[in-house]
């Protein structure tokens, strides 16, 4: 599992989403990246920065206008501070080519932060939600380099429809699935815990916001669940980050 070593005050923050039909949403984000850029050491973005994502090379031969503006946003943040871009469900197949583009560094997750407020196991969170068993499925085999290979040696035009398809048949799956089988599994929570000998973890992908105490092993555990951002759709708006420091580790929303 990786390791990486962040002293000072760290930001972690996921699941903003960034799209084309997201202006408020991405206008929000960009401020808090200016924030970002003024008040933290570090900055972990870890997972479903993006609504999709197909390739590095879309956004680096002719990004629309939407995300040239978030890759400008997202390069003045790593040139002010270290920005790490961790991978979520919606944007696996982010490479290092978009991150040596922005002067970014590129994480695989799951890892474990060693911090000024102790060891911190962070991940996307998808990883945990073991219940939803047609989930996991389909998270393996896009996962699967052979299967990866293929699909970004397609047009730009053909995988853009693939992904639209994709996404919407997750929206009507989302609406059929209970909210216990979508959120994610203690047992699973427990065992990675253990496995990265920490006490408490960070996520995000369930879009419930939250710290969860759990008993491991008889040693109390916190689990750390980072919000979503939404400022173009749904009322009240949300969004939201994780603030690391020597005095904790606090939940912060906007």
């Amino acid at each position: 599992m990786n390791r990486l070593a962040l002293r000072g005050t760290v930001w972690v923050a996921s699941d903003i989403h960034l799209g084309e039909a997201v202006p408020e949403t991405a206008r929000a984000f960009y401020d808090f990246l200016d924030r970002a850029r003024r008040q933290a050491d570090a900055l972990i973005l870890c997972g479903d920065l993006f609504d999709a994502w197909i390739g590095d090379d879309h956004a680096l031969r002719e990004p629309p206008a939407w995300l040239a503006a978030a890759l400008r946003e997202l390069g003045a943040t790593a040139g002010a501070i270290p920005l790490w871009l961790a991978r979520g469900n919606r944007d696996f197949l982010m490479g290092r080519a978009l991150a040596d583009a922005l002067g970014a560094r590129l994480l695989d997750a799951p890892a474990v932060l060693d911090t000024d407020a102790g060891l911190v196991l962070l991940a996307h969170g998808d990883e945990f939600c073991t219940d939803d068993l047609a989930y996991q499925r389909f998270r393996r085999i896009v996962r699967t380099p052979w299967i990866q290979h293929v699909f970004l040696a397609l047009p730009l035009g053909v995988r853009r429809a693939i992904a639209a398809r994709a996404r919407a048949r997750s929206r009507q799956a989302r609406r059929s699935k209970s909210m216990a089988i979508m959120d994610v599994n203690p047992a699973a929570v427990a065992q990675a815990l253990r496995a990265a000998g920490c006490d408490t973890l960070i996520h995000g992908h369930t879009h419930r916001p939250a710290v969860h105490t759990l008993d491991l092993d008889g040693r109390a555990a916190r689990r750390y669940v980072l919000p979503d951002w939404e400022f173009d759709h749904d009322a009240p708006p949300r969004g939201g980050w994780i603030e690391i420091d020597a005095a904790g580790i606090r939940l912060e929303r906007l």
